[in-house]
C-alpha cells in the first residue's frame, strides 16, 4: 500500500508576492529617475548651446554691418569696449553699434561685447552668463575676421 500525496502546486502559487511587486517598483522608480536627471542635463546643455549660436550669429551681424560701411569701420568708427554705455550719435556706425549692442545686452543674460577694427582685420568678443548650464559662468565667443 503506497500514499501518494497529492499537493495542487497551482493553489499556493497565485499572482505576484508583494515583496516582488515592491522591487519592481523600486526598479522602476531609479530608472525613471535616471531619466528625469537625463533630461534636465540635456535642457541644460541646450540652452547653452543656444545661447552660443545666439553669440556667432550676433558676431556675423556686426561683421556684415561693418563690411557695408567699410570705410567708416577702417576708420575706427565700430571700436567699442565692453562695458561702455551704448553709443549715441546720427552716423550709421553709431546707429549699428546702438542697435548690434542693444540686442546682444538684451538677449544674452549679462551679455556684451568689444569689437576692435585694425586696418582690415577685426576681433569681436561677446561674452555672457552661463552659469545655468552649471560650467564657467562667464563665456566668450571671439571672433576675427576680415573686412
Amino acid at each position: 500500500m503506497t500514499l501518494q500525496h497529492h499537493i495542487d502546486s497551482g493553489r499556493f502559487q497565485r499572482g505576484f508576492t508583494l515583496i516582488e511587486v515592491l522591487v519592481a517598483v523600486i526598479v522602476l522608480s531609479i530608472g525613471l529617475l535616471g531619466l528625469a536627471g537625463l533630461q534636465a542635463t540635456g535642457l541644460k546643455n541646450n540652452h547653452s548651446a543656444y545661447l552660443r549660436s545666439q553669440a556667432v550669429t550676433y558676431a556675423y551681424d556686426i561683421t556684415d554691418r561693418m563690411r557695408a560701411n567699410r570705410n567708416s569701420a577702417i576708420g575706427g568708427n565700430y571700436n567699442f569696449v565692453a562695458g561702455n554705455a551704448i553709443p549715441s550719435g546720427s552716423g550709421i556706425a553709431q546707429s549699428d553699434l546702438a542697435e548690434w549692442l542693444t540686442s546682444v545686452r538684451n538677449n544674452l543674460p549679462g551679455g556684451d561685447a568689444s569689437v576692435v577694427v585694425n586696418g582690415r582685420s577685426v576681433v569681436i568678443d561677446i561674452q555672457w552668463d552661463d552659469s545655468r548650464a552649471g560650467g564657467a559662468s562667464q563665456q566668450h565667443f571671439v571672433f576675427n575676421s576680415e573686412i
